[in-house]
């Protein structure tokens, strides 16, 4: 009986956030006219964007299950806030190819613990753009711990760059990675 309440719980979360990303489509499609790969992170009149981190990849369309996770971890507040923040963001099919249940898990409201300190591991203070992952090593996360940075992140490979928001910078990733 409880594992019916979590798959109905989790069906709510994930039914939220696909109708948030349905809405978010349109502006998905013209922020990517806007920010061109010659042009990403910079708007063509020099103005920040007007979104933040979150609202960006909500609008994205492919990040519905870290909308989840953030909520569930009561992490939205934070990449809400002010920053900047640099996110490796996992994609849906990233968050696919964890072990069956494992997300299911994390989800849990008791398990809150462990899936905020698996999603601060994929954000680090400050904006870290394309071309500065190339000169670090690594870089300390909001969680405390370091992660290998440069072509990839922590064995998840960056599979597109510099997506600007107005408190920081996306990067898409195609792992979810894990503290140690």
């Amino acid at each position: 009986m409880q594992s019916i309440a979590r798959a109905t719980q989790f069906e709510t979360h994930k039914n939220i956030f696909m109708r948030l990303a349905a809405v978010g489509g349109l502006i998905a499609m013209m922020l990517t006219l806007w920010a061109t790969p010659s042009q990403a992170g910079h708007h063509k009149s020099g103005h920040a964007m007007d979104k933040d981190i979150v609202d960006t990849a909500v609008a994205a369309g492919s990040f519905e299950t870290l909308a989840a996770a953030l909520t569930a971890a009561d992490l939205v507040g934070v990449l809400k806030g002010e920053g900047p923040f640099t996110v490796f963001a996992p994609t849906d099919e990233a968050f696919a190819k964890l072990p069956a249940g494992t997300l299911e898990s994390l989800l849990e409201p008791e398990n809150k613990e462990q899936l905020a300190a698996i999603l601060t591991y994929h954000v680090v203070s400050g904006k870290v753009m394309a071309g500065d992952l190339l000169k670090l090593n690594s870089a300390k996360t909001v969680n405390g711990q370091s992660a290998n940075i440069g072509l990839t992140v922590g064995g998840a490979n960056v599979i597109k760059a510099d997506i600007a928001a107005s408190n920081g910078v996306i990067h898409v990733i195609d792992s979810v990675i894990l503290p140690e």
